[in-house]
């Protein structure tokens, strides 16, 4: 309505300029008024992002969409930095400090959304939702605040589950896992699936290297795996002493994981282990869903099923926990506080967030999305290698629940990180004892929470 009055008073404008003075060419200075708006009132925004080559091609397709059904809408699509988000924030940052009106951009994790809200980068979206009707919670399932503020709009969602080998479950008479089984159910799965010895081995399960086969219920089952809600370190949870213990059970007395310093010295890769059929069991995340059915790259002859993450047992539920819901990640459209054209980039936002668009192959983070198609389209033409039910169950059963986002923004994460993989290392590679190692590592995460992380 505000444009369709300003277009109309520069019409006006322009016929008393023609009566007065025998010039033309009036409406050729509507651009002035605004630099982002053409003569037909047509709005630019920018829309920012860390897409590789086959990413920029999906999401100039979905922008399309957009502008068609928008037509006094133009994108204009910025690779910041292609395919590395950390040095694409980076240069998010630059633009911003240096006044550069940021309309839209896509951010890949809620905390990146909180750190940049917090000093004032980003504009909240109250206003927007209200306006539109809708309440955020009801629409995502993270919803970064400052406050009472809403910052965050989730564009993906990255979840978490278990893959296994069907054929070695069947062999050993074990059914697939629901929702509910805990990490001792792990233990007794992975000992049952081990078989042969040597070369010719495989283990139950395999363990990455990655901080999630750390303390996976850290990675998976609580909001933040640094801090707790009231800023202090997580590494006093009793999750660690138990997960820690248990890796260390599993490779040293049941033999049914392959031994952390093999997987270190051989630098293995966690697909092959699972499709060369070395280990019957692997954690991962939704990113792996079209392997099963990538047989050229990835060999096999085993269906693959999927179980939900296992839960903590009683004896060792995290402080913070919340009832077996589940982390989930992704990535976060945010506005920018620079931006001229905040509701045409709310447009932009809810848009990309909803389409059921073709050329998505994420799952959204929009709770009403139909996550079936694009299950249709990541398994693809494969699908007898597939468990479907069980990968369907594990991802949206009845039973599963997600987190929203953490209220702490931990800027010095890969410090803490360091503190967790010594720690795990101390552990798993010497004759330490838990108590001394999970002392020290507090110890060296309250001295970095302290010295670096805001009051």
């Amino acid at each position: 309505m505000r444009r369709k009055s300003k277009r109309n008073l520069i019409a006006s404008f322009c016929l008393l300029l023609a009566a007065f003075t025998a010039l033309s060419g009036c409406g050729g200075n509507s651009d002035s008024a605004d630099g982002a708006k053409s003569s037909g009132g047509q709005v630019t925004i920018k829309y920012y992002n860390w897409d590789n080559a086959d990413q920029e091609a999906a999401t100039d397709a979905m922008l399309k969409e957009f502008e068609a059904q928008n037509p006094n809408i133009k994108v204009e699509h910025v690779v910041l930095v292609p395919g590395n988000s950390v040095e694409m924030l980076k240069k998010l940052d630059f633009l911003i400090s240096s006044g550069e009106a940021v309309d839209v951009v896509n951010v890949p994790s809620s905390g990146s959304v909180i750190e940049r809200a917090a000093r004032g980068a980003l504009a909240p979206l109250n206003e927007f939702y209200q306006k539109e009707g809708v309440k955020p919670e009801d629409e995502y399932y993270v919803n970064p605040k400052v406050g009472d503020k809403y910052y965050g709009m989730q564009m993906t969602a990255g979840y978490q589950f278990v893959l296994l080998n069907k054929n070695a479950l069947d062999e050993a008479g074990l059914p697939v896992p629901t929702y509910g089984w805990t990490w001792d159910d792990f233990r007794e799965y992975a000992k049952k699936l081990t078989k042969g010895e040597g070369v010719d081995k495989r283990y139950g399960t395999y363990f990455h290297t990655w901080e999630l086969y750390m303390n996976a219920p850290a990675q998976t089952v609580m909001k933040d795996p640094f801090r707790y809600d009231d800023g202090t370190t997580i590494l006093s949870d009793p999750t660690y002493k138990y997960f820690f213990q248990l890796r260390k059970d599993m490779e040293t007395v049941d033999k049914s994981a392959k031994p952390y310093a093999d997987t270190l010295a051989a630098k293995l890769n966690y697909r092959s282990e699972f499709f060369s059929g070395d280990a019957a069991m692997l954690l991962s995340g939704s990113f792996m869903i079209p392997d099963p059915g990538n047989v050229e790259q990835y060999p096999h002859d085993f269906k693959t099923a999927f179980a939900p993450v296992p839960l903590p047992p009683q004896n060792a539920l995290p402080k913070d926990y919340e009832g077996g819901k589940y982390f989930v990640g992704g990535s976060q459209l945010a506005m920018g506080a620079t931006s001229k054209h905040k509701e045409e980039a709310y447009k932009l936002m809810r848009f990309m967030t909803t389409a059921d668009s073709e050329s998505r192959m994420e799952f959204s983070g929009w709770k009403k999305s139909d996550p079936n198609k694009l299950l249709d389209r990541l398994v693809g033409k494969n699908k007898d290698m597939y468990d479907v039910e069980s990968l369907k169950n594990s991802l949206f059963g009845p039973d599963i629940k997600y987190l929203d986002a953490s209220p702490i923004v931990t800027t010095s994460s890969s410090d803490l990180t360091k503190v967790i993989d010594d720690g795990f290392s101390k552990f798993m590679l010497s004759n330490e004892s838990i108590d001394a190692v999970q002392k020290w590592m507090v110890d060296e995460a309250t001295k970095i929470i302290n010295e670096k992380e805001a009051k």
